[in-house]
């Protein structure tokens, strides 16, 4: 086809217009090196330097056109130009001469201000008196003129041959963005590389990691973790509410102050012994041991048989009922189970005080029990709480009552050995309705006949 021939003009347009584009491009790359901390998380897809900088180089290639190829070269390429962030000054290739224009710009003032001067010094030979003096002072103004006005010349002609070489190189030009993208894609490749190689390193280091949070983490994972066999918010907070908490009114009902509560899970966390300012506040005491059964993945009584807790709780008699709740608990998993039993030797021994602090087996299951079990639903706490609390409160109180006939094992509460454990009281008695050691659980498919059941009834 015909070489299509364009005049200095309309080279002269068009290179202006890449330079800005160009120009704006650059500062927009720079832009992205600098980060962007501190914005509003809802606003900070909008503000990212990346999305100025995509939008900087779509307006700047529709401003190009697709008949340019740097223009089509931005189209295409906007979402990899992404990659190309790079502090390097190098990056101004695409502006010709940026020192050259500025050099042009400062010769063309030193012209002005030249010529200014030479055309005041004529002015003055006119109307002044000493003419031959300002006549020679008028030719020195001149030669430095046509001096300053040879160098703007000579210096208009290197920025016009750079213009037209820039114009004949264009695709050249262009070809930089492959260039780039092309080391880019290559950098992350070798990213990619060093990565797949010590993620599992790191992923070991991780998994061997033994200090995790215990709240908020699943149970046997916790106990797997720490090597120990009750987890150790319950057994901290059982320990320290043994020493200062029993006689307290309304535990586990009042609410604890929210910094001191915060603080308290924050220690256990980490797994802290320095737990002695918290013996003085049984109510932060009882909340943290409130959160960390609320905030187990799965409930200590577990999702499980949450069905076959409520259907054992519906069983309308009294002594059918029990022995129903006793199949199921004796199901339970054998972490959930230990830490269970933990768990209501303790309530049942703070019911023993209920006199003083009013946390009757039924209060406590009212206040306690949709923290052990609460159905597998989607919705909040409060409303899955609503919507079972009566059946947790059938199924939890009698656990606390029959605590010894559940759980006829003796408990030692400090099983870590990290707590000093409070002298007992001289009054400690066995408060259950049924001794465990004069009565047989009647276990699934017990052959023992209605006189035996009639007398454990009675007794």
């Amino acid at each position: 086809s015909a070489v299509e021939f364009q005049s200095s003009d309309s080279i002269e347009r068009r290179m202006e217009l890449v330079r800005v584009v160009s120009h704006n491009t650059h500062k927009r790359m720079v832009s992205c090196l600098q980060g962007h901390i501190g914005a509003d998380a809802e606003k900070r897809h909008k503000k990212l330097p990346l999305t100025a900088l995509s939008q900087a180089m779509v307006e700047g290639g529709n401003q190009l056109g697709e008949d340019s190829l740097i223009g089509y070269v931005y189209i295409l390429t906007t979402f990899l130009i992404f990659l190309l962030i790079s502090s390097d000054p190098s990056l101004r290739w695409i502006s010709p001469h940026p020192e050259a224009e500025e050099a042009a710009a400062k010769l063309v003032l030193d012209y002005d201000s030249a010529r200014a001067r030479w055309l005041q010094a004529t002015k003055s030979i006119i109307s002044g008196t000493n003419t031959q003096a300002l006549t020679a002072k008028a030719d020195l103004l001149k030669e430095e003129v046509d001096e300053a006005m040879n160098k703007m010349e000579l210096c208009k002609d290197q920025l016009a041959a750079d213009m037209y070489s820039f114009f004949s190189k264009e695709g050249d030009y262009a070809h930089y963005f492959i260039t780039l993208l092309e080391a880019q894609a290559d950098y992350h490749r070798k990213s990619l590389t060093v990565l797949e190689s010590v993620l599992p390193t790191v992923q070991a280091q991780q998994d061997s990691w033994t200090e995790k949070p215990a709240f908020g983490t699943g149970l046997d994972d916790h106990l797997k973790r720490s090597g120990r066999e009750i987890a150790l918010p319950i057994e901290a907070c059982i320990m320290m509410l043994l020493e200062t908490g029993m006689k307290e009114e309304g535990l586990f009902r009042i609410a604890a102050g929210a910094s001191k509560l915060k603080k308290l899970k924050a220690a256990l966390d980490c797994s802290t012994s320095q737990l002695e300012e918290f013996y003085s506040d049984p109510h932060a005491v009882a909340g943290a041991l409130k959160s960390y059964l609320r905030e187990l993945p799965e409930p200590l009584m577990t999702y499980q048989l949450y069905d076959d807790w409520i259907q054992a709780s519906s069983v309308s008699d009294p002594d059918k009922r029990l022995q129903a709740l006793w199949v199921v608990c004796d199901q339970l998993p054998k972490n959930n189970k230990t830490n269970l039993r933990y768990l209501v030797k303790f309530l049942a021994k703070l019911a023993q005080d209920s006199e003083v602090n009013k946390m009757t087996p039924s209060n406590i299951a009212i206040v306690l029990g949709p923290n052990l079990l609460w159905a597998k639903t989607e919705g909040s706490l409060a409303e899955m709480a609503a919507a079972t609390s009566v059946h947790v409160v059938a199924i939890v109180e009698p656990i606390i009552q029959h605590a010894d006939w559940f759980f006829p094992e003796d408990v030692d509460f400090n099983v870590s050995g990290m707590f000093v454990m409070p002298t007992p009281a001289s009054n400690h008695n066995n408060h259950s309705d049924y001794d465990s050691s004069t009565i047989e659980r009647k276990r699934p498919g017990s052959m023992l006949g209605p006189d035996a059941d009639a007398a454990r009834k009675e007794k």
